[in-house]
């Protein structure tokens, strides 16, 4: 066979792939490529918005907990671009998101193996043949054309994608958004006269927040509707976020499927809400708006559904149809602007379905994922799909942390090289699980 065939090809190229991509550019035991359609790297760019920090310290970078040495850690980042003493005088454990991703860009430039403009239309499975591999087909979104790449193991990093309720769907961009474009319609939203936040979560209170700020300039009504029963804080302590580590990982992937389904129910409190910090700026504008009577509208409910939207042609604004559910009452909301915090799905490619039939599966939507990150099949195999993407019902709360993007990447590793490349940490919290 006269093509090369890599070790390793990772699909798509966002946070938990780009620490894949620098972990095996420093060994030389793992052979990898990947591939991103993107014509450069942006993370979340609709939601970099100023001031906005990250939710996990900044240790929790692209490669520091597998390997503190490297040259692509966020310490050696500040040290390149004479920023040390700032962010030591910015006393703080957390960063900037926008700092986060001015990082990330940095490292893309650093790395050899990363392509981007590149999409992934198609994987072929070559298992069965004397020299086994995968046909990776790549389409050169600049000049359409489409190249054959060979690989012993895939990777899909291909992340996740706004998750818009069916009756939601459908209006215009600019008037009925996603939180994952609002910078980009910034402008425009705050023209309007009236704006509805729907959702709960640190993105909907960032957008508030945001809005909130700007009102009195613009003076839009302002309105948040949250279909939780209450505006409430992530849990931040320190025994709470063991959850996010090594022996808890290790623990719940043990758990029957039915048991990890309910043990997710448990971790609400830490996968979800909002960072306490963000409700008390919140508040502080209310509370200083209140002393006098003459500001903008701010409705803020919870335990409200917005079941519904149509467009009012006769007053070019939308009805919202909405349910306070635990009154079981029904109302209408007129808003100009919907902004729509509802959260992110995997994003699943087409070609994946090949291999449906190949595949275990623990429900209809959901696969089996070993340990390691392969995705389990009916026949065992040694060549490797292993997945960083939909994760949480077989790893639990470390799916989508980015904390644990180092750990799931270490694992992956060691597995393709067949030793330990990349030990993985042992006892690292205080409680057990088991």
């Amino acid at each position: 066979m006269n093509k090369k065939i890599h070790d390793l090809i990772g699909i798509g190229v966002g946070p938990f792939n780009l620490s894949l991509a620098v972990l095996t550019e420093e060994t030389a035991e793992v052979d990898a490529m990947y591939f991103e359609q993107e014509m450069e790297f942006n993370w979340h760019p609709g939601m970099l918005i100023e001031g906005m920090d990250m939710q996990t310290p900044f240790l929790a970078d692209l490669v520091t907990f597998a390997n503190p040495t490297s040259p692509h850690t966020f310490l050696n980042y500040l040290h390149v671009h004479n920023r040390l003493y700032q962010f030591y005088f910015f006393n703080r454990f957390t960063i900037p998101r926008e700092q986060y991703n001015d990082y990330c860009q940095w490292v893309v430039s650093n790395l050899n193996h990363c392509y981007f403009g590149m999409r992934v239309v198609d994987v072929i499975d070559h298992t069965e043949e004397s020299s086994p591999h995968y046909e990776v087909i790549v389409e050169n979104l600049v000049d359409q054309t489409t190249t054959s790449y060979f690989s012993r193991h895939i990777v899909l990093g291909t992340g996740s994608i706004p998750n818009i309720p069916k009756p939601l769907q459908g209006f215009p961009n600019e008037d009925v958004t996603h939180t994952s474009r609002y910078l980009y319609l910034e402008d425009s939203i705050k023209n309007s006269k009236s704006i509805t936040v729907v959702g709960s979560g640190q993105s909907a209170s960032e957008v508030f927040y945001d809005l909130l700020k700007d009102q009195k300039k613009h003076g839009y009504d302002l309105t948040w509707f949250t279909r939780s029963g209450g505006f409430f804080q992530k849990d931040e302590t320190s025994l709470g976020k063991e959850v996010f580590s090594p022996e808890f990982i290790d623990y719940f992937h043990k758990l029957s499927f039915e048991g990890r389904q309910e043990s997710l129910k448990t971790l609400d409190s830490v996968r979800n809400g909002v960072d306490p910090v963000m409700l008390n700026k919140i508040y502080e504008i209310m509370y200083n708006r209140s002393i006098h009577a003459d500001n903008p509208s701010v409705t803020i409910q919870s335990s409200t559904s917005v079941k519904d939207i149509n467009k009012d042609t006769s007053q070019s604004t939308y009805q919202l149809t909405c349910e306070q559910w635990l009154k079981q009452e029904e109302f209408t909301h007129s808003s100009d602007k919907v902004i729509l915090a509802t959260g992110y799905k995997p994003n699943l490619p087409d070609w994946l379905q090949r291999f449906s039939e190949q595949i275990i599966w623990e429900d209809k939507h959901l696969y089996k994922v070993t340990k390691d990150y392969r995705l389990a099949f009916k026949k065992e195999r040694h060549n490797h799909i292993y997945t960083l993407t939909n994760l949480e019902h077989s790893h639990g709360s470390s799916a989508t942390n980015l904390g644990l993007s180092v750990l799931r990447n270490q694992k992956i590793i060691n597995s393709i090289a067949g030793k330990s490349i990349y030990p993985v940490p042992q006892q690292a919290v205080f409680q057990q699980f088991e």
